[in-house]
Formats: C-alpha cells, sequence, structure tokens
C-alpha cells in the first residue's frame, strides 16, 4: 500500500476577469446596453479592440505529494492561492490544467457553514453533512454523541442553523469534520472565527487526528503558531507558486521575514544618519574570539556594538532583544541591568560588550533587535534583527530526534533524580539542596 495520500500533479487554475470600460461611470440602463451592442460586438471583433477580461492564473504548476499521517500547513500571504488549492483538492473547482490523485475520504472545513442547510437544525445537519463526506447512516449514529459533545451545542440542537453565531456554525462544523474518520482532513482559516478556548480545543482534536489516529492533516491558516505546533512540513505560496518548501520553521522565518531568506553576517556596520545617540556596529563572536554565527548550547553568544553619543543624555540605554525564528521575543537585556549598572550618557563613542550565558537557549533560529534609548521617554536608534544566530545541538545533547525549533527557546535548568518507589506518592517534594548536593 502506497503511503501517498495525495498526489498533486502541474496543478494550475484560472479565472476569466471582466473589466468595466471607461466611459461614463455608474449604473447603465438596458437601453444604454442596447443601443451600444453593436459598437460592442464591433470592438470585440477588431484586432486592436479593447480587452473586456483578463486571465488570472489563482495557481501555476503545483506539484505536490502528501504523505499519509503527514500534517502540511500552507501559508502565504491573501490571494496566493491557498483556498483555491484547498478547494480543487476537495473536487469543488476544477483546475484549469494538471490533476490531483486522492487516496482516501476527504472531510474539509473550508468556511462557515459550508454543506449546512439553514433551515435544518443542528442535528439534522449532522447526519445531512456526515452523508456529504461519505458516511453511512449508521456510522454517523456511532459518532453522533462525541461530535455533539466536542461541538457545545447541545443545548441548540434541535434548533434551525441559520439562528446560530457563527461561532456556533464553526464548532458544529468542526466536530462532524473531525469526527467522521476520513483519511483526509483540509482546514482553512475558518478556525479563527472561534473563540480562543474553542481553537485550542480544535488544535489539539487535529493533533490527536494526526499522531494518533495516522490521518493525513492539510491545514491553512495565517496563524504561525498553531502552523509551527501542528505542521511538520509546510508550503509557502506567493502569486499562485510554491516559492519554499520543506521544514515548518525555515518556511515561516522566510514568510515572515518578507519572503527573504534572513541575512547571517556575523557583523554589521549599521548605515550613518543624524541623531543625538547612533548605533555604529555590531557583531557576534564565539568563545575563541571568531566572528560566528554558529553556537552550540553549550558555548556562550557574544555581543559587541559600537555606537556614538552626540551630547549627554541622561538615562540612555543601551538594549537588546532576542526574538525566535517566529519574531517572538525571548528575552530583553540592558545596560540597566548590568551589576552594576553601565552608564552611557556621556558624548562619545562607547563600545559596549554583552554575554549571552551557554546553556540558556535551546537550539533554533534567533535574532537580535538593538535600540538605544531612554526608558519609556524617546527611542534614539533601533535596528530590527539586526544579527542573526542559529544554536545547534551536538550529540551530546540528546534531543530524541527533535529538529531544533520543535524544541522551544529556554533550556531550563532543571534538576532530574531518581526516587524510591514510597517517595513517589509523598505530599513532601524533595528539597532543592537534597538534589543539588545528590
Amino acid at each position: 500500500m502506497s503511503d501517498v495520500a495525495l498526489s498533486i500533479h502541474d496543478l494550475s487554475k484560472s479565472f476569466r476577469i471582466a473589466h468595466q470600460r471607461t466611459g461614463r461611470p455608474g449604473y447603465k440602463t438596458l437601453h444604454d446596453e442596447l443601443m451600444t451592442l453593436p459598437r460592442r460586438l464591433i470592438n470585440r471583433l477588431r484586432p486592436n479592440g479593447k480587452a473586456t477580461h483578463e486571465t488570472f492564473w489563482a495557481l501555476r504548476n503545483v506539484s505536490l505529494d502528501v504523505k499519509r499521517g503527514e500534517v502540511l500547513g500552507i501559508i502565504g500571504s491573501n490571494g496566493a492561492g491557498k483556498s483555491t488549492l484547498l478547494k480543487i483538492l476537495n473536487r469543488i473547482t476544477e483546475p484549469t490544467t494538471g490533476g490531483v490523485d486522492v487516496y482516501g475520504r476527504i472531510g474539509a472545513l473550508l468556511e462557515v457553514g459550508t454543506g449546512f442547510h439553514p433551515e435544518l437544525t443542528g442535528r439534522e445537519n449532522i447526519f445531512l453533512n456526515g452523508a456529504i463526506l461519505g458516511m453511512t447512516r449508521a456510522e454517523i449514529k456511532r459518532k453522533f454523541d462525541e461530535i455533539v459533545a466536542f461541538s457545545e451545542v447541545e443545548r441548540f440542537l434541535d434548533t434551525p442553523v441559520k439562528r446560530y453565531s457563527s461561532g456556533m456554525y464553526v464548532r458544529l462544523a468542526f466536530a462532524v469534520a473531525a469526527h467522521l474518520d476520513p483519511e483526509i482532513l483540509l482546514i482553512d482559516e475558518v478556525l479563527a472565527v472561534g473563540d480562543a478556548d474553542f481553537q485550542k480545543k480544535c488544535l489539539a482534536k487535529m493533533e490527536d487526528v494526526a499522531a494518533k489516529e495516522g490521518r493525513t492533516v492539510i491545514f491553512v491558516s495565517h496563524n504561525m503558531d498553531a502552523i509551527c505546533r501542528l505542521c511538520s512540513r509546510c508550503i509557502l505560496l506567493r502569486q499562485g507558486e510554491i516559492v519554499k518548501s520543506g521544514d515548518t520553521s525555515g518556511v515561516v522565518a522566510a514568510y515572515l521575514g518578507g519572503e527573504q531568506e534572513p541575512q547571517h553576517a556575523p557583523i554589521v556596520h549599521f548605515p550613518q544618519k543624524d541623531g543625538d545617540a547612533v548605533l555604529g556596529f555590531a557583531g557576534l563572536y564565539g568563545p575563541k574570539g571568531q566572528t560566528t554565527t554558529s553556537f552550540s548550547t553549550t558555548e556562550p553568544v557574544l555581543l559587541k556594538c559600537l555606537f556614538n553619543v552626540h551630547r549627554r543624555i541622561p538615562g540612555l540605554q543601551l538594549s537588546f532583544d532576542v526574538l525566535n525564528f517566529k519574531g517572538d521575543h525571548v528575552f530583553y537585556s540592558t545596560t540597566s541591568m548590568a551589576e552594576p549598572a553601565i552608564s552611557i550618557e556621556t558624548p562619545g563613542e562607547h563600545k559596549i560588550a554583552a554575554l549571552i550565558p551557554g546553556r540558556l537557549l535551546l537550539p533554533g533560529s534567533y535574532s537580535i533587535t538593538l535600540a538605544l534609548h531612554t526608558p519609556r521617554t524617546k527611542l534614539y536608534d533601533r535596528r530590527r534583527q539586526a544579527l542573526t544566530f542559529r544554536i545547534v545541538a551536538t550529540m551530546a545533547d540528546r534531543f530524541d530526534g527533535f529538529s531544533g525549533d520543535d524544541l522551544g527557546q529556554i533550556y531550563a535548568d532543571v534538576k532530574w533524580q531518581r526516587v524510591d518507589e514510597h517517595d513517589i506518592g509523598s505530599p513532601v517534594p524533595t528539597p532543592v539542596s537534597m538534589l543539588a548536593s545528590g
């Protein structure tokens, strides 16, 4: 049996887009249309007549295999072709060229209330939607209680769904799609309609569907946290084409970085500009004083900065933020946190170094944003993601096959110890001092 759930080959989809001719604005009467019909027909027959439509390619030459049990993320800006691709996979829309081979039953949640009849009740729509997904009545009845419990709409189960809120629609639609055992589950951005608790519940269910039940999930979302949490692989669409495919963290980093790979120079000389305090240089150095952007988990990261202060600025601070590959803040530090605090108020050239200790950051990609500012008062200079670096796992780290960005960011100094069987249920925790000495 093949391990491929979906095979997409040379898939393209075009749409014909009409354009209004230039001329008198506003609506035209039937008389106007009839009077101008001969002229419009002549213009169409003329080689140099004005075009009234154009061909828009929503997808171009997309080829992709999705394995069974894989959770594939699809990301990209609005209009990139994500929803069009899912509609073709679900056979709502036909491709212009190319094709899709589907090995299994597909369940989809593409738009709020898709497959629901507004005049039918929630109970009736569960059976209707299940039938659309190809389930027998017996299969639906077997899953019915689970669907209702998950959707949390039991109180309104016998109410026509036209009276449901958009959130209730999503709850019931997702519950049906996720519980009726399709081998392949397609999910568009509709989860954004639900509240935060229900989104977490849906994400947990999708993890179970993929990890425990071995089903294939194709997930389209603008929520990069959800993409990174769920998806083992990701593709980035731009103007209907796959521009990047592979490890989720790398694809997300390319998308959030303006769809360009981040810079990896270990040192940077900043373009000079006018100002009372201006950054001039920053660099990253390894334990032997070499410039580098790659560090092991045990190696400290040395950051050096040079900047100029052109007048006395009381309370001036140099600070830096460390961000992960998604752009989330990991930690922040400033010269005022030094022991003792470092003053940089006086005019002149200042050279400052900061040491990020080893065994602080877990393996992954990081960037550093630098700033000169007075707290809650004024920002003098800031260089966003000025430097990038990577913490690399070694064999000694023994992370059991996890890729770096799957692990989080902080290398917690957790104390582990073997205990006797009778200590497991003890209400009194083992003192930290005993752990340290043991």
